[in-house]
C-alpha cells in the first residue's frame, strides 16, 4: 500500500478548509428554522421565498448585469493593452504605460474606490456627467479594476505565440486586422475566456469599489449581503449563495467538458493527419533515378 504522506494530508486538509464551509452553507440553506444556527429539519421554503424577496433578487440581477458588462469591456480593453505591451516593443512611455496597466493589481481597493469617487464628483461638476452614481459608474470602476487582470493573462499567452504564423499570413497578403481577428484571436481564445470568467467573478464578488461609486437604487449583491449580515445571517442569503455556487459549478463543468472535447478532436485530427501522411509515403515510394552516364571523351 502507498503511504499516506504529509503532502497528501495537507492537501486533504486544505480542500476541507476551502470546501467544507461551502458544504455547510448549502446544507443550512435547506434548514426549516429561521435561526441559522439551529437545525429545524429539511425544507425548501427559503428557495421559494426568494421569488417574493424583490430587494434581494433585484440586487442579484443587478450584480449579474454589471458582471456581464464588466467581463466584455475588461476583455476588450485588457486584450488591447496586452497586445500593445507584447507587440509594440518600442514607443515613448512604454514603461509608464505598463505600470499604469498593472497598477490596479497592487493598489488597495479603498484607494481606487476613493479616487474614482472623487473623479465622478469632479466630472459631474465640470461636464454634468454622471448626474448620479449607479450601474454605469459601478461598471466603469469594475472594468478599470478587472482589465488589469485580463492584460496580465493575455500578455502571458501572446508572448508564447509563434510569430511566424502571423508573418506567413501577412506574407500571403492578409492585412494586419485580418491576421489579428482570424489568427491571433483564435490562438489566444483560451486566455480570453479565462480573463472573461475572472473578470465576471471579480465583479460579482466586489464590495469595496461598489460601495464607493454606487448610489440609491444600485445596490449590488455583496452590498446587500454585507448590510444584512451585520444584523444576522438570513436563510435567504444561504439560498442565494447556494444557487450561485450551483451556477458557477455548472458553468465550470460545461467549460471543462467542451474544452476536453475540443482537445480530443484536435488530437484525433493530428493523429489522422499523421496516419494519412504515413500511408501516402508508403503507397508512393521514391523512385531511384539512374546516374547520368559519364560523357565520353
Amino acid at each position: 500500500m502507498k503511504r499516506f504522506g504529509f503532502s497528501k494530508l495537507m492537501l486533504v486538509l486544505g480542500l476541507l478548509f476551502i470546501y467544507l464551509p461551502m458544504l455547510i452553507l448549502v446544507i443550512y440553506s435547506f434548514n426549516a428554522s429561521k435561526l441559522v444556527t439551529v437545525w429545524g429539519g429539511w425544507s425548501v421554503k427559503w428557495y421559494v421565498g426568494l421569488l417574493d424577496n424583490t430587494q434581494l433578487m433585484g440586487s442579484v440581477m443587478r450584480s449579474l448585469e454589471i458582471a456581464c458588462y464588466t467581463a466584455v469591456a475588461a476583455v476588450a480593453l485588457g486584450t488591447l493593452a496586452a497586445f500593445v505591451l507584447t507587440r509594440v516593443t518600442r514607443f515613448k512611455g512604454r514603461t509608464l504605460f505598463g505600470g499604469l496597466v498593472t497598477a490596479p493589481l497592487v493598489m488597495p481597493e479603498v484607494i481606487t474606490g476613493l479616487s474614482l469617487l472623487l473623479l465622478f464628483v469632479a466630472m459631474a461638476q465640470m461636464i454634468g456627467w454622471p448626474q448620479e452614481r449607479g450601474i454605469v459608474t459601478i461598471w466603469i470602476a469594475h472594468t478599470t479594476f478587472c482589465a488589469a487582470y485580463v492584460a496580465v493573462v493575455v500578455s502571458a499567452r501572446l508572448r508564447e505565440l509563434d510569430l511566424s504564423i502571423e508573418e506567413a499570413a501577412m506574407d500571403l497578403g492578409a492585412k494586419p486586422w485580418k491576421v489579428f481577428f482570424l489568427i491571433t484571436i483564435p490562438m489566444i481564445a483560451p486566455s480570453l475566456a479565462a480573463g472573461g470568467m475572472m473578470s465576471f467573478a471579480l465583479s460579482l464578488d466586489d464590495l469595496v469599489l461598489a460601495s464607493f461609486v454606487s448610489g440609491p437604487g444600485s445596490t449590488t449583491l455583496p452590498m446587500e449581503v454585507f448590510s444584512a449580515v451585520r444584523l444576522g445571517v438570513k436563510p435567504e442569503i444561504n439560498a442565494v449563495a447556494s444557487l450561485i455556487l450551483l451556477s458557477v459549478s455548472l458553468v465550470t463543468f460545461f467549460v471543462w467538458y467542451f474544452s476536453r472535447r475540443a482537445e480530443e478532436r484536435r488530437r484525433k485530427a493530428i493523429q489522422q493527419a499523421i496516419e494519412e501522411g504515413a500511408a501516402a509515403n508508403v503507397s508512393s515510394p521514391q523512385v531511384k533515378r539512374p546516374m547520368p552516364a559519364a560523357a565520353s571523351v
